[in-house]
């Protein structure tokens, strides 16, 4: 029967000493039972023993006695130093914290754009290294920057799985997601975990080839709201609207909408009761474009209203030329598992201007707005508009807690008169029945 590994190790640390200190021939006898016993080489084995209990250098401060086989672990040099860390993380702060996979597809355009405006200035080393820089090595070295800046407890909207069906309604044309123009749509409430009365919605528009996606903040869900905003969309739009897919709400499902998508040629479709991942593409951007952007505060003030558009302007510009996003190419069942494979990230600008069905003319005139963008300022003008937002929203809830605090003393105090009140007539019942 074999030894095992362990009892290999504990058979040399005890033979080893006797073979140090043996002389010639005897070595040769004690080598020659080690080699029965353990089954290793003869040579590999003088040299175990041999060399058992030496010094070892660990590193430049330890040195212990034991196994020369315990080696000093080699440290390659880095290839990415301090700067290129450092200019990494810049970027990745200005292009809104995406993951490597979304960042790599884009640094090759975003480096000539911030340097053209003297957002970043980088020496020849440190720009040869972003450019050639993987997904993976762009997510090591933030790993210690994206565990600080991780949100807790974050809830609400959540991206959903790629599965698309649809329920006609009205189609004048095939629905084909390879060609851009065909939207999904949808509201997102901001309401703040108060659902009473009116308060502002979001309309979020998202072509599904591209992941173009436009949002407007409208009043309330009222059918009026809803389609002036659509048709002001539409009319932003880099491509033809071919087809709009909803959810079953009112706001959606109307004589105007269906008016006007009839009267337009427009492919009207819906999405199955309580299936939320049929509208899979914009449900993800309710919750990557809207939700992160204005949080989930109640916005229900007139001047909320216009900051809120204000703000979705300029965000629309930023997500469509500057946020490259990720398509899925094919998916692959192996038994229980499921092997996806996506597509190189770009930004929905360029796959506008990879597509053979938008015309030149229009491709001309985003690329003439895409020359005259500066990605840093974008970001510095949406983080002063989302701080604008944040301060009427902390103000809102300084004066609703004071007249709550107000509702809640005056109610406190009511009940103690109504207490007093009490007392004192059973007090006055009670010397009245002494008196008698």
């Amino acid at each position: 029967m074999r030894l095992t590994m362990k009892e290999r190790q504990k058979l040399t640390a005890v033979v080893a000493p006797r073979f140090q200190r043996a002389s010639k021939k005897e070595k040769g006898m004690i080598l020659r039972e080690f080699v029965q016993a353990t089954r290793y080489h003869r040579s590999y084995a003088a040299y175990l023993l041999r060399t058992q209990g030496k010094k070892v250098k660990v590193n430049k401060s330890l040195t212990i006695v034991g196994d020369v086989r315990k080696r000093t672990r080699r440290v390659a040099a880095k290839k990415y130093g301090e700067k290129v860390e450092q200019a990494l993380k810049k970027i990745w702060l200005m292009m809104d914290c995406i993951c490597g996979k979304r960042l790599v597809g884009i640094l090759e355009e975003i480096i000539p754009t911030l340097e053209k405006y003297g957002e970043i200035r980088l020496d020849l080393k440190t720009r040869e290294k972003l450019m050639k820089i993987s997904a993976a090595t762009i997510d090591r070295l933030l790993r210690d920057h994206k565990q600080r800046m991780e949100a807790k407890g974050r809830s609400g909207t959540k991206p959903g799985t790629l599965l698309k069906s649809q329920i006609p309604i009205r189609t004048f044309s095939d629905w084909d997601e390879k060609r851009p123009g065909f939207v999904e749509i949808d509201l997102v409430g901001h309401e703040g975990g108060n659902g009473s009365g009116d308060f502002i919605q979001t309309l979020n528009v998202t072509d599904v080839h591209t992941g173009w996606t436009e949002a407007r903040a409208v009043r309330n869900k009222a059918q009026v709201w809803v389609y002036q905003a659509l048709i002001e969309i539409r009319e932003c739009l880099p491509f033809q609207l071919l087809g709009i897919d909803s959810d079953n709400g009112s706001e959606f499902i109307n004589q105007h909408l269906l008016r006007y998508c009839e009267q337009n040629r427009i492919t009207f479709t819906r999405a199955r009761r309580y299936r939320k991942n049929d509208n899979c593409y914009v449900e993800q951007k309710n919750y990557s474009v809207i939700r992160r952007a204005v949080g989930y505060h109640r916005y229900d003030t007139e001047e909320e209203l216009v900051l809120l558009n204000q703000l979705y302007k300029v965000l629309g510009v930023y997500t469509n030329y500057f946020q490259p996003t990720m398509k899925l190419k094919e998916r692959e069942r192996r038994g229980s598992q499921v092997k996806k494979r996506y597509e190189p990230a770009q930004t929905p600008f360029r796959r506008v201007l990879e597509s053979s069905s938008v015309p030149a003319r229009q491709k001309a005139r985003l690329k003439r707005e895409y020359e005259d963008l500066n990605p840093a300022e974008l970001k510095r003008r949406i983080t002063a508009l989302q701080n604008k937002l944040v301060d009427i929203a902390s103000r809102k809830m300084r004066i609703a807690g004071v007249a709550l605090r107000e509702v809640r003393e005056a109610a406190f105090s009511s009940r103690e008169d109504h207490r007093l009140n009490s007392a004192q007539v059973k007090l006055s019942v009670k010397r009245s029945s002494s008196t008698r």
